[in-house]
């Protein structure tokens, strides 16, 4: 064997190794703490981790690793060091080979992470896979989980940083910890290599519509031709529900009479039942003559769900027309809250309102009924309406124009 073919591997050294003319070359780690971990080169440029040993008195075994740079060399050294190890011990290479071929990739787990634990629990989990495609999917599906350490999702939780999204940094490194998390209870992983890793700091957002674009905002809405974007922007402010159970929001759910709407799970795993204002009641009932008998959902769409999905491009007409900056769609929720808030709740009333779940809360939650939270949503929607109308019209009702729109 040709000494420059016994090197120590880098980085660097192992970007610059050409491929051969034909063929394949097998090139050997000098470091001691690998024992047996080679590179194969192909004439096609393809650099592939492997692992060569011999058993006592035996034949040698080759067991294959990963590709680089897809494994990097220190991956490839952790593992090495482990089969290596096991070989030393008298375990059978074949053995070793066929459990390192049975060790899951990290994407393999995630689709297992989903079938199994996701959807059956998970409201949100559409949002799991969304992030998977997006962040994880190019860098960490193809790896053996064993190979998904600290450091490599320590330099993706920076890449994600320094493209400026600090804050969905953080989101994908927790889903990856909930990955190990889960897999660690199932039996598929040892340990949860997010586990401790810093999280950037976050500041929590406290955006609300303010007393002064309260007009402008309706007045924008008012102007929307879309009925059921504009009608789906005022009931997700009127009600401070989350964007995806207004969105799937159902006619069976909904009883007038009572001016309630049940939702059997929001996004803590728990029914909640919403009570309705006077002024949600008036742009539902108008929907309501309306609507065609197969309409299933308050906000149909045509899409696969059957309901409306994204709203994005009404909301960015609704902000252009109503001269607004850095809201977002989330923030009509906060805004109910916020004006629970000044008009006298407490902070148990809007946080039952709006569905919070807050473990040091929760029996005050339980033994509240819905009186004090309706009284307290009426009030604050009187709040925002007065708000909305007075600089408009004092004798227009902004409810009732949004009705005859519909």
């Amino acid at each position: 064997m040709p000494m420059s073919n016994r090197i120590n591997f880098t980085k660097e050294t192992i970007e610059a190794i050409a491929p051969p003319e034909k063929g394949r070359v097998t090139y050997h780690d000098t470091n001691k703490k690998a024992s047996g971990l080679q590179l194969r080169v192909t004439s096609t440029g393809t650099k592939t981790f492997c692992v060569f040993r011999r058993m006592n008195g035996g034949n040698p075994d080759r067991v294959t690793l990963g590709r680089f740079p897809l494994m990097t060399l220190e991956q490839a050294r952790k593992q090495a060091a482990l089969i290596s190890a096991s070989i030393a011990n008298g375990d059978n290479p074949a053995e070793v080979k066929r459990a390192h071929k049975a060790e899951p990739t990290f994407g393999e787990l995630f689709d297992e992470y989903i079938e199994r634990h996701a959807k059956p629990n998970k409201r949100t989990w559409e949002e799991d896979v969304q992030r998977f495609n997006q962040y994880l999917k190019k860098p960490l599906a193809s790896k053996k989980i064993k190979a998904v350490d600290r450091n490599s999702l320590s330099t993706l939780h920076s890449d994600i940083t320094n493209a400026g999204h600090p804050t969905v940094a953080n989101r994908v490194l927790a889903l990856v910890s909930s990955v190990f998390g889960w897999a660690i209870n199932a039996g598929r992983a040892d340990a949860n290599p997010a586990s401790g890793l810093r999280r950037n700091r976050e500041k929590s957002r406290d955006r609300f519509l303010q007393g002064d674009e309260i007009p402008r905002f309706f007045a924008a809405l008012a102007a929307e031709e879309n009925p059921t974007i504009r009608d789906y922007f005022l009931l997700s402010l009127l009600t401070g529900m989350r964007r995806s159970n207004v969105l799937s929001m159902e006619w069976k759910d909904i009883h007038l009479a009572r001016a309630e709407w049940r939702i059997e799970r929001t996004k803590n795993g728990e029914a909640m039942t919403v009570p309705l204002p006077p002024e949600a009641i008036r742009v539902l009932e108008e929907r309501k003559t309306k609507k065609k008998d197969t309409d299933k959902f308050v906000f149909p769409g045509t899409g696969k769900k059957g309901h409306l999905v994204e709203p994005k491009s009404g909301w960015e007409r609704v902000l252009s027309r109503a001269n607004l900056n850095n809201l977002r769609i989330h923030d009509l929720r906060r805004t109910l809250g916020s004006w629970q808030a000044k008009t006298g709740s407490s902070l148990v009333i809007i946080g039952k309102t709006l569905g919070h779940k807050n473990v040091a809360t929760t029996q005050i939650y339980a033994r509240l009924d819905s009186d004090p939270i309706r009284e307290s949503v009426n009030k604050a929607v009187e709040a925002i309406m007065q708000a909305a109308t007075t600089p408009i019209s004092s004798s227009t009702d902004i409810a009732d124009n949004f009705s005859s729109k519909s």
